[in-house]
């Protein structure tokens, strides 16, 4: 929102204070000013001039030689190359020494053999912007109207020394989108009356019931339309105080007509709307929604397809207008228009925003509607405008105003507690401090006891509850100066939960270990979200209601197959090896239509490719594969204290390779699952051989992890013991290990497998698998008696519940 300062004068007496006090008041009163605006730009010097005598260039065809009066003894000679330029004109002259925006100075000067004692000046060269220019100045001089004096400053009659506050509203201030709302504000704010202009219009000459009836089909999207008729209008340009207002506010004068309607937009806040009566195509106005695919080309000259719940200002036949958006080309006014329908309606915001939206067409009038516009203006609005254009325009209001349907005017009361907004505030306001700045807004209220009862103005539709109040209260009082005051009441310590400590030890594992941490959507394609679900993957796809596209349309639930996208990207960027994890929350749900929210549960998985570890020196490579996976997941188990509670079972899960994947599990529970990508999906997507995994960490999590317990160096030797033992290809070491170590006893400290041998020499259906056990006691020196015992006893269970014997 555009603010001119001198208009906005008129309205508050602002006597003593400048332009930057204003915009320093609003800003610490909640509307943000941006920027002020400077129109003059530096320039002086310049005069309004009258043309005596045009002639042509005796050297050039593009020249002209005037003599123009500027108020001084002699008129002097200005060579001018405008081509609209001619006798009689008053026009801006820059005065030799005279400065324009930009720096540009004015000197006496020769042009082809000719004196040129000053310039006449385009507005654009005094500063106004091209889009600001009538479409008859766009590309000469600017001509004054007979009544502006000669010799006076130009830069004056133009406004150019006006200054205009250019306000970044919130979207809960649309009160302050026009005059009468800044007016209110700035009052507020420097405890001052508001003085505003009558808006009664006094029709004589018939009635307008007999131009024109109104209808409404949809009195929830259109609840209020009114319609006046000005007559015998004659379409010019405007006066200079009223293009002055509308240039400074970011807008094209157009016609007077025109430009009425948009001042009293900018004044009121009211849109309104200037038909040509005659081209209008019938004596009845109808509002109604628009027929699927109807079509009507608007003021822009564009042909508009419409849908079904738009809404239309009709002729009862064909569109005429896109309520509250954009006019019609056909019932525009133009030069020869000698009868006005003036609208003032009040349309549904909802409806005015979508079709808005649908159209790409957003206009001042629509930011209005959308936002909702005061009711209790509409028929002032139209008052007003009505009264304009019959000053501007020579016309004749016909009297009464044709209405269908009614103004719901609602003013709602909302109560202040006032301990209660001193406690929120962290002040001690009294009662005569929060009436009086009641007394300013203009909001009428009661007092009974500690509690106002506060009647919000229909123009502040922001006004809802309480809390609203306290804010105007403390914006009004001013925020520089609400005290400091310190927290009072208990204090509670902070912390981490237990779940959030153990995710932060999962994170800096990991990422200790090499891995680097990735985020990647929430939401994938139906068909990635049917792969790698690991033991989610009974759960169907959730579809969102409004996709953004196909491949974001679907609720993920599993992190594996974006992190392959991941991998995917960074190898075809040379990223050879990669190692990434992700916390992250995938959604489940077994219901083809959802009746209630899915089950949101956080998942940790990771994907690792290429070499794990590279020393070119010692000439050691070693690429990543299950046994690297598997070794970082079982030093994060170790970490959380989980080592004795996890196993690793050969399991086959869809997508995976079938014997290089193992489910995870917790005390005999599936949580996940580790292994290879399926040769076939890694070729499918380009990869090299990768490695994921994927685990319920809120599974994981819930159980409860062993303390971890220090103990001293041991000062009595270990006994180490190897043993390498032949079993049936279908036992795994996992297997034959948990025999050892509930058969070791107390002095068995240590168990590692260090050797897997099949093939040449070894007995078809079998295979070799050897462990060194470490044996020791911590209060004395174990004799080899002892220690061969107790290997005895392992030998023996191994041999019993696994049919393993000793390799010769």
């Amino acid at each position: 929102m555009l603010v001119s300062y001198q208009w906005l004068k008129q309205y508050v007496d602002l006597d003593g204070i400048s332009a930057e006090e204003v915009a320093e008041k609003l800003t610490r009163g909640g509307i943000e000013v941006d920027i002020i605006h400077d129109l003059n730009q530096g320039a002086t010097g310049v005069v309004v001039g009258h043309v005596l005598e045009c002639r042509q260039h005796p050297n050039a065809d593009k020249l002209n030689l005037c003599q123009v009066e500027i108020g001084e003894e002699e008129p002097v000679q200005i060579v001018c190359g405008a081509p609209n330029v001619a006798a009689g004109q008053k026009v801006a002259v820059a005065k030799v020494g005279a400065v324009l925006p930009g720096n540009f100075k004015i000197k006496k000067a020769k042009l082809r053999g000719e004196l040129s004692q000053g310039m006449i000046c385009s507005l654009q060269e005094l500063g106004v912007e091209n889009k600001f220019v009538q479409k008859e100045f766009a590309d000469g001089i600017y001509v004054f109207s007979d009544d502006v004096e000669i010799g006076s400053d130009a830069l004056e009659a133009l406004n150019r020394y006006d200054q205009v506050l250019e306000l970044d509203l919130t979207p809960n201030r649309s009160d302050c989108l026009n005059m009468y709302g800044v007016a209110y504000e700035v009052a507020a704010l420097f405890d001052k009356e508001v003085h505003w202009p009558t808006a009664e219009s006094s029709g004589t000459d018939g009635q307008a019931s007999d131009y024109v009836s109104v209808e409404i089909d949809d009195i929830e999207k259109n609840p209020y339309y009114g319609a006046t008729i000005i007559k015998n209008v004659k379409v010019g340009p405007s006066p200079l105080w009223l293009q002055n207002r509308l240039i400074a506010a970011g807008i094209r004068p157009i016609s007077n007509v025109v430009d009425v309607t948009n001042y009293v937009l900018l004044e009121y806040g009211q849109p309104l709307h200037a038909f040509d009566y005659d081209r209008f195509g019938s004596n009845k106005v109808v509002t109604r929604l628009a027929k699927e695919g109807e079509k009507m080309v608007t003021l822009d000259d564009v042909e508009r397809t419409l849908q079904a719940d738009h809404l239309l200002i009709t002729n009862g036949r064909d569109p005429v207008a896109i309520a509250g958006v954009m006019g019609g080309a056909t019932s525009e006014v133009q030069e020869d228009t000698t009868t006005v329908l003036l609208e003032a309606a009040y349309f549904d915001p909802a409806t005015v925003r979508k079709a808005s939206r649908d159209l790409g067409l957003r206009s001042d009038s629509s930011s209005r509607f959308e936002k909702g516009v005061d009711p209790k203006r509409v028929r002032e609005a139209a008052a007003r405008a009505a009264t304009l254009i019959a000053e501007v325009a020579g016309g004749t209001v016909v009297g009464g105003v044709v209405e269908a349907g009614e103004l719901a005017i609602e003013e709602p009361v909302v109560s202040l507690n006032l301990p209660h907004m001193n406690q929120r505030l962290g002040m001690k306001l009294s009662h005569d401090e929060v009436a009086a700045i009641f007394d300013r807004l203009g909001f009428a209220y009661t007092v009974e006891n500690d509690t106002f009862e506060v009647t919000a103005p229909s123009r502040r539709g922001d006004i809802r509850i309480e809390e609203d109040l306290f804010e105007e209260v403390a914006r009004l009082y001013g925020y520089d100066n609400i005290p400091t005051t310190f927290p009072v009441g208990g204090t509670t310590r902070g912390g981490l939960t237990d779940y959030q400590q153990k995710r932060r030890k999962i994170r800096r594992y990991l990422e200790g270990a090499g891995l680097f941490e990735v985020t990647t959507y929430s939401l994938t394609s139906e068909e990635k979200a049917k792969g790698l679900q690991g033991e989610n993957e009974d759960y169907l796809p959730i579809r969102v209601a409004m996709p953004m596209s196909e491949e974001r349309s679907t609720m993920r639930t599993s992190l594996v197959p974006h992190l392959l996208d991941v991998v995917q990207y960074n190898l075809n960027r040379k990223q050879e090896a990669l190692f990434i994890y992700e916390l992250g929350s995938v959604f489940l749900s077994k219901e083809e239509t959802l009746t209630k929210q899915p089950e949101e549960r956080e998942m940790l998985a990771g994907a690792l490719t290429g070499l794990w570890t590279e020393h070119l020196w010692q000439g050691e490579k070693k690429a990543v594969d299950f046994f690297v996976v598997k070794g970082i997941l079982e030093g994060m188990f170790a970490e959380l204290g989980l080592s004795e509670k996890v196993t690793f079972e050969r399991g086959e899960q869809p997508g995976m390779h079938p014997g290089r994947t193992a489910n995870v599990k917790v005390n005999g529970r599936a949580i996940g699952f580790v292994g290879q990508i399926h040769p076939e999906r890694q070729s499918e997507l380009d990869l090299k051989e990768t490695y994921v995994f994927q685990l319920d960490v809120e599974s994981l999590l819930a159980e409860e992890g062993t303390e971890v317990a220090y103990e001293p160096l041991p000062r009595f030797p270990a006994i180490s013991r190897d043993i390498a033992l032949v079993v049936d290809e279908n036992v795994t070491a996992a297997q034959l290990q948990q025999v050892i170590e509930a058969n070791g006893g107390e002095w068995l400290k240590h168990v590692y497998l260090f050797d897997l041998y099949e093939g040449e020499h070894m007995e078809v259906g079998k295979k070799s698998i050897a462990f060194s056990l470490t044996y020791f006691d911590p209060e004395r020196t174990l004799t080899d008696e002892e220690v061969t015992a107790v290997h005895e006893q392992i030998l023996k269970e191994l041999e019993a519940s696994t049919g393993a014997v000793l390799r010769g």
